[in-house]
């Protein structure tokens, strides 16, 4: 395979965050030439803490990517890139990148691990507290607010899910905001849940954690907030290279098989761009999965 700026790999890595970086050591541990480009935005970057993390629990999410990193940097078949990918296509027996700043790299498998872009609801006060006391995953931040009062802001029917979950963490009050009206039996499963219905519109989220103020002047104190988040995909990379994808209730996801193998030959995706359901330990096993995935078609494809 020809080189391009002098460097070709086994596998390259779009994204460095714990899916990613999760890939490359298992690449690496078979002795493969690994490239990982990353442009430096982590999902949870906005969270103080991680949890629910086996070993981890609690500690800085930037501590424990940059642990992660220096255990990669002990491998010397690793190489590293801040950069942010602009293009990829796959040419003959591998794949050509080009990052914004032009570098090009090729390499013989390509391992998709870009992550997401949370979209919130248009109510003021509710990005500035995203991470802080407003959440979308109750198993990561849930069991610090102590079972005190929350609530779920309803962006649809999807946040049925929300609100029938949170009662296990705290009195939870379910904020509809117009977007959508339970049915007979939903209103049946969210009072055997014991969970407080409020249809009066939000009007901003305010105070140190998270006080719902409504429309006609109400106002609710609560410990935490949760709503489900839509994901949007910060970059065209799987769409250039022709890959499916599959729709979840929070947004497109990429299509992968249980080897995290796409719809693409030689192509992987791992992280929260191939699952609905965003969580560091997810995160961390798909990637697993990815990087071995990539290293047996290595080894067996086309023998």
């Amino acid at each position: 395979m020809a080189t391009i700026d002098g460097t070709e790999f086994d596998v390259a890595i779009v994204g460095g965050s714990y899916a990613g970086m999760s890939a490359a050591m298992q690449l690496a541990r078979g002795h493969r030439k690994v490239l990982v480009v990353d442009g430096g935005q982590r999902r949870n970057r906005f969270a103080a803490h991680a949890h629910g993390v086996l070993g981890q629990d609690g500690r800085a999410p930037a501590d424990i990517a940059e642990d992660g990193r220096a255990e990669l940097w002990e491998y010397p078949t690793v190489s590293w890139a801040e950069a942010t990918v602009e293009s990829v296509n796959k040419a003959g027996d591998g794949f050509h990148l080009v990052t914004h700043a032009g570098k090009r790299y090729q390499a013989a498998r390509l391992i998709l691990a870009t992550g997401v872009r949370d979209v919130l609801p248009d109510v003021p006060g509710l990005l500035e507290r995203w991470g802080t006391s407003v959440f979308h995953c109750p198993y990561c931040h849930g069991y610090e607010l102590q079972r005190q009062p929350i609530g779920v802001l309803a962006v649809g029917e999807v946040s049925m899910h929300h609100a029938l979950m949170l009662p296990d963490w705290g009195p939870t009050v379910f904020f509809i905001n117009e977007s959508f009206e339970p049915d007979a039996e939903q209103l049946r499963q969210l009072a055997r849940r014991n969970v407080c219905i409020e249809r009066t519109p939000v009007s901003k989220i305010a105070g140190e954690r998270a006080v719902v103020h409504l429309t006609d002047g109400r106002k609710f104190d609560l410990a935490g907030l949760f709503v489900a988040s839509r994901l949007e995909h910060p970059m065209p990379l799987a769409e250039q290279l022709g890959c499916a994808f599959e729709e979840t209730p929070v947004g497109e996801v990429i299509q992968t098989d249980a080897m995290q193998a796409t719809t693409v030959e030689g192509v992987f995706a791992c992280g929260d761009v191939a699952r609905g359901a965003g969580n560091v330990t997810f995160a961390m096993a798909d990637g697993a999965m990815a990087g071995i995935a990539a290293h047996r078609s290595l080894m067996f494809d086309g023998l």
